[in-house]
């Protein structure tokens, strides 16, 4: 059998280092073939095999649309079956690279039990090597469940379409009104996907993700020379627009990967690097917390976890959103940020930038929780609640009595905030191991770090928490 060049070979071709790529099972062909000849497709509708990316080892496959559509048999689950079993034993991410018409009706239930082992391996995966998917084409039902089992989605903005239900298939709905399938609405409605953009532009990010990444959850490949100033001075951090520019002024030459970048903006979270280490970040990028932002900050800080790379938090929040449907789901989502947070056994260090007020502050890994560190710019502030009303609410038959309201709310407020609520009375107290200023920044977490590099964590004997 002759084996040709298809898209999905040229798509491995682009993604790995030239030539490093050696195909599996190119022979391996439909049981139906045996009786119809018309059937027998090469490799059977999907190209496996690995290679490597900037030298470090990788599994991939890719789904061949000109075979059967991309369409799900028996072998054709079993060749990545196959890889899965073989990226857990060698320590390896894999990547999916998707262009699949859904499960080969012609095979009935062989297909569909097939279809169940992907999920069994990839559910045995996950935690052990980071799973990568690519949408290049349709990536609906089945494969829209493995999607989401993966750790990071990059989707091709004007051919890739990834749904559980077509768009015409949903209530009240057709593809016009709104393409529920497409890369903008996963991207910023759903945020299944991570990254959208032109094929090129998903290949050379995944490069980057796995230049960043380590290569499973035991060995940790994820570093580079740091050719940056250490003690690089922050000059006007304070004055950055948003929490990723501050990030890419603490992170070494600007190395920021933004992850769900078009899905809820009030949270930003990315990889970034510290003495050539990887690093993932989390920052609040609003005013108030939301539990699409909270449920975007526990997937992240869950993956770090799983793979020891350690967390970096920029605080900075006022409270909840409110309104219903926040109302609905935040209280739930806050709790499992929460015990993300205080479960996690990486390092962990905050910088409390701006606000840290109630509840919504401690969740976003304070002393509390359980923080290996905590700093606060100068100017922070750190309470139950604003300053302000806080004064009104304490001192309030003082200002009663005041005959200057007004001045007299000022002084108490300065009184409270200085007593109560400012970087140096939290430090008094150790909420925060020591005040810096933000052109320290980068140098003082630096420092943390890698005092922070051996840490390890005495875990209570239990199966596993139940939030």
């Amino acid at each position: 059998m002759a084996i040709t060049e298809t898209a999905a070979h040229r798509r491995i071709a682009s993604l790995l280092d030239e030539q490093s790529f050696v195909e599996i099972g190119s022979r391996v062909v439909s049981r139906l073939a045996d009786s119809d000849p018309s059937l027998e497709k090469q490799g059977d509708g999907v190209v496996c095999g690995y290679g490597t990316i900037g030298g470090a080892l990788v599994y991939v496959y890719a789904q061949d649309a000109s075979a059967f559509g991309g369409a799900i048999g028996e072998m054709h689950a079993r060749k990545i079956c196959r890889l899965y079993n073989m990226a857990v034993t060698m320590g390896a991410p894999i990547i999916a690279l998707v262009d699949c018409s859904g499960v080969r009706l012609q095979e009935g239930n062989d297909s569909l039990y097939s279809f169940g082992r992907m999920f069994r391996e990839q559910t045995r995966a996950s935690g052990v090597v980071p799973q990568i998917m690519g949408v290049f084409g349709s990536c609906g039902g089945g494969m829209a469940v493995s999607a989401s089992m993966a750790d990071f989605v990059f989707m091709e903005k004007g051919t890739g379409k990834l749904f559980l239900n077509s768009p015409n298939a949903v209530l009240g709905n057709y593809e016009e009104k709104c393409d529920t399938s497409s890369a903008a609405y996963q991207a910023e409605e759903t945020g299944l996907a991570d990254f959208a953009g032109t094929e090129e532009e998903i290949l050379a990010k995944m490069r980057e993700l796995v230049s960043m990444l380590p290569q499973n959850n035991e060995s940790d490949l994820s570093y580079d020379v740091c050719e940056d100033d250490l003690n690089r001075a922050l000059t006007g951090i304070e004055n950055c627009g948003s929490k990723a520019e501050m990030l890419q002024m603490i992170s070494d030459n600007g190395t920021f990967l933004e992850i769900k970048k078009d899905h809820a903006p009030e949270m930003t979270v990315g990889l970034i690097r510290l003495n050539g280490q990887t690093i993932g970040a989390v920052a609040n990028n609003a005013p108030l917390m939301t539990h699409l932002g909270c449920k975007k900050a526990i997937h992240f800080i869950s993956f770090c976890d799983a793979f020891n790379i350690p967390v970096l938090t920029l605080a900075d929040t006022d409270g909840f959103a409110r309104d219903a449907v926040n109302e609905q789901q935040l209280a739930r989502a806050l709790g499992k940020l929460t015990f993300t947070y205080a479960n996690a056994s990486v390092p962990t260090v905050t910088v409390v930038t701006g606000h840290a007020y109630g509840t919504a502050g401690l969740v976003m890994n304070s002393k509390a929780l359980g923080a290996n560190m905590v700093y606060a710019w100068e100017q922070a502030d750190m309470g139950l609640m604003d300053p302000k009303p806080a004064a009104q609410i304490v001192y309030a038959e003082e200002i009663e009595q005041a005959e200057d309201k007004v001045q007299k709310t000022e002084e108490l407020t300065a009184q409270y905030r200085r007593t109560q609520s400012s970087a140096e009375a939290n430090a008094r107290r150790g909420y925060v191991d020591d005040i810096i200023q933000p052109a320290e920044t980068r140098q003082r977490v630096i420092a943390a770090f890698e005092m922070l590099y051996t840490k390890s964590t005495l875990e209570l004997n239990k199966k596993h928490g139940t939030v």
